[in-house]
């Protein structure tokens, strides 16, 4: 099924939360049990106590009945933790929106409701989600939590970065996501929207940032998001066009099927060097293209949430 052609006529932005359930209804169903157990609030089973162990879990009660020591097992509140990082910088508001039409929506919209969409499949799987927001500066960050009031509070918040209008920011991803690695200390499953434009040039140093990501044994999703009409096949038509770079403010003048083969070489080398380069990092790289890929985004969070449990 087309998503995103289903929901064409829905306005993106009006209720985040009613799209992202569309998206997800009917894609998954019931809740994933963990394998992990911590000691919360739900309580699960008993155990046999094993001498060596903490007392502190010990049921005295039980013991005075039966005269053997149990612990207590419970559930974890969270299966998994995820944090979502979301590039905020002009490049990620291309292309311009045109309301109303929900296969015409830019990257930052995509991102968001991906996002959504991936924090409603958390919400049914009682995972914990936190979210980061970056660009030339760390403008957003909250810590994993699964309680409702956090989910309608990032709710609120990405609706509030979808509906503004990209203002000329540039985008400092290696900068930023070394700040956001230190704040994630629990085991975690890490989500990066990004459509990997940087205006920090030092590709060593990026990777190095992504490196830090996968520290304490977090494993790292990127999802390199794409409008690929425009950006990977360049289509622009015959006409001359003035580009301008929306993180600079640069322009140029030129014919775009002049240089379409050059560029659609350049840019599919640049794609394969991020691959190779994540592979070898042992960081998940997934292409999503804005207009096709939000079942890509859901499936790999499905896929990578069992290989991390």
């Amino acid at each position: 099924m087309n998503i995103q052609k289903e929901l064409q006529h829905v306005d993106l932005f009006k209720n985040l939360d009613l799209l992202a359930n569309q998206v997800v209804e009917g894609f998954i169903s019931g809740i994933h049990k963990s394998p992990f157990h911590g000691f919360s609030s739900e309580f699960a089973e008993h155990r046999i106590y094993n001498p060596g162990e903490s007392t502190r879990h010990i049921d005295w009660k039980l013991y005075g009945k039966t005269d053997k020591l149990y612990t207590k097992r419970y559930e974890e509140e969270t299966n998994m933790r995820c944090h979502i990082i979301i590039d905020n910088s002009s490049s990620m508001h291309y292309p311009t929106l045109k309301q109303n039409f929900f296969d015409n929506y830019n990257k930052i919209g995509f991102s968001t409701l991906a996002t959504a969409a991936l924090m409603n499949l958390l919400k049914r799987q009682r995972d914990a989600v936190g979210l980061s927001i970056y660009a030339d500066s760390y403008e957003f960050y909250a810590p994993e939590k699964g309680s409702e009031r956090h989910h309608q509070m990032l709710l609120h918040q990405l609706s509030q970065l979808s509906s503004k209008k990209g203002v000329q920011k540039e985008t400092k991803t290696y900068t930023y996501l070394h700040q956001i690695a230190e704040k994630i200390h629990r085991r975690s499953m890490i989500f990066l929207f990004t459509d990997m434009f940087q205006t920090e040039t030092d590709t060593e140093a990026l990777f190095e940032a992504l490196k830090h990501l996968k520290y304490n044994k977090h494993e790292v999703v990127l999802f390199h998001t794409v409008d690929t009409n425009t950006e990977a096949l360049f289509e622009f038509g015959s006409k001359p066009k003035k580009f301008t770079d929306v993180e600079t403010g640069e322009t140029v003048d030129l014919y775009a099927e002049h240089v379409k083969d050059v560029y659609q070489e350049k840019i599919a080398t640049y794609f394969k060097e991020l691959k190779l380069q994540c592979a070898q990092y042992k960081i998940k790289y997934v292409e999503a293209n804005i207009q096709k890929d939000l079942n890509k985004i859901l499936q790999t969070y499905l896929t990578e949430k069992h290989i991390f449990i």
